[in-house]
């Protein structure tokens, strides 16, 4: 079996049975912060990964890891995860989940890059600007990166649209080079 199918078999019955029980906002939130997890603590992975440690305290982990104080669903999927021997898989599953929730909501994941930190009433017009084009929630991730000098660069689903003054400099320097 494929990686990604089984990923998304165990995403897709997470959320089914999450919205069944009034509770796929929760749980992904607590995706979300499994995935920040995995990204910021490298070792966990291999920490969970890692067979000499037992399923109960694997399962404590992931639950600290998820953002503590599981509820029963996510407590009984992550024994359930281990009890397959899955636990390999659960950053799969856990972006699976996102994807899979983002689509049933329909929330577009957009990402806005300036030069330097944004009020949040730019934020706000930015997301409108989104929402307007494609009929959905908007959640952004901001970034802060100065060497685009100037201006934005905003990217979401396969549109992106620069306006950075290093892109403008270089399509001047383009220019005069030809």
């Amino acid at each position: 079996m494929d990686i990604g199918v089984i990923s998304v078999r165990y995403a897709r019955a997470l959320l089914k049975g999450a919205t069944a029980q009034k509770q796929e906002d929760e749980l992904y939130a607590r995706m979300q912060t499994l995935l920040g997890s995995y990204q910021e603590v490298v070792t966990l992975r291999q920490v969970i990964d890692n067979p000499m440690l037992k399923k109960d305290k694997k399962r404590e982990i992931l639950e600290v890891a998820a953002g503590g104080n599981a509820n029963e669903l996510l407590a009984n999927f992550f024994s359930l995860v281990l009890k397959e021997g899955r636990e390999g898989l659960l950053i799969f599953i856990a972006n699976a989940y996102i994807t899979l929730y983002r689509k049933q909501k329909n929330i577009i994941q957009g990402k806005l890059t300036t030069a330097v930190p944004v009020t949040e009433a730019i934020e706000e017009k930015m997301k409108n600007l989104v929402a307007a084009n494609t009929a959905g929630k908007v959640e952004f991730n901001t970034k802060v990166d100065p060497d685009i000098i100037g201006g934005f660069i905003l990217e979401y689903d396969t549109y992106r649209m620069d306006a950075s003054v290093k892109t403008k400099l270089n399509a001047v320097l383009t220019q005069l080079k030809k």
